[in-house]
């Protein structure tokens, strides 16, 4: 953790026909060239699971029937992001896996909204930031089947200054699910619910996420303020609106399942 800034990782199956030996064991991105990395994309149709490390993100946990099935045939990404040091240094990374020992009777979903996920191009307004101003954006996303909400991660970088997310259900209610009226980059949690929140279908789920690109800012990292997008490095220094959802399809009785 002292190399480490942050740390994701997705679980990807592949498909037959498709040789998992191909690509390199790692690439350096360091420099800015992404082209090493696009050999890793043909193994990214599909995601089983998405999580990582974040400074201040606690680990998930699940009741005992629920989980994650591993693919038979797939690869593992692991994306590792480094913070600077005064010295040249070593690091050793790695993910371990522990496997129940029964079959799981119901398994987890994960989706990805807004950067670099789905909805990405549907950012209103385009996701912008000019140099010496605050700027609201928001993402609504119709939900296409009946969910049972476990977990949610939002994520911004550095200019972030407040982010919500809620659900309109087709009746009219609304379902507030998170809000942080004051972000702080150094300590990003993942929220587990106390019990699983239904989401019916039809539902708008909506983000809504202001970023401070003022010199007012202290946490701005660039001086003078310049222009900033959501780039495809997704470095620290540019920007993210994010919020990852852990979800289970619905079953009668869900609301009824204790988190613990």
């Amino acid at each position: 953790k002292k190399l480490i800034h942050h740390a994701n990782f997705a679980i990807h199956p592949v498909e037959d026909g498709l040789d998992i030996n191909s690509a390199a064991d790692y690439v350096n991105l360091t420099d800015g060239d992404r082209s090493a990395y696009d050999q890793f994309m043909p193994f990214k149709k599909e995601m089983t699971y998405y999580g990582g490390w974040i400074p201040g993100t606690s680990f998930e946990s699940y009741p005992a029937n629920l989980g994650w099935v591993m693919p038979k045939r797939g690869v593992i990404l692991l994306t590792i992001h480094y913070g600077p040091s005064a010295k040249e240094e070593e690091s050793i990374s790695g993910v371990n896996f522990f496997f129940k020992k029964a079959p799981i009777e119901r398994k987890i979903d994960v989706v990805s909204l807004g950067s670099a996920g789905v909805g990405e191009n549907s950012i209103d307004p385009y996701f912008m930031i000019p140099a010496d101003s605050i700027k609201k954006f928001n993402l609504k996303i119709v939900t296409p089947k009946d969910q049972s909400l476990l977990y949610i991660w939002p994520h911004m970088h550095l200019l972030g200054k407040d982010f919500k997310a809620y659900a309109v259900t087709p009746d009219g209610k609304t379902i507030n699910l998170v809000s942080i009226p004051s972000w702080d980059f150094r300590w990003q949690e993942i929220y587990r619910f106390k019990q699983l929140i239904k989401i019916p279908k039809g539902s708008v789920l909506t983000m809504e996420a202001t970023y401070d690109n003022s010199r007012n800012n202290p946490n701005n990292p660039n001086n003078p303020p310049k222009m900033v997008f959501s780039a495809n490095d997704m470095k620290s220094s540019d920007e993210m609106m994010t919020m990852l959802m852990l979800f289970l399809p619905y079953k009668e009785g869900d609301e009824k399942l204790l988190l613990k």
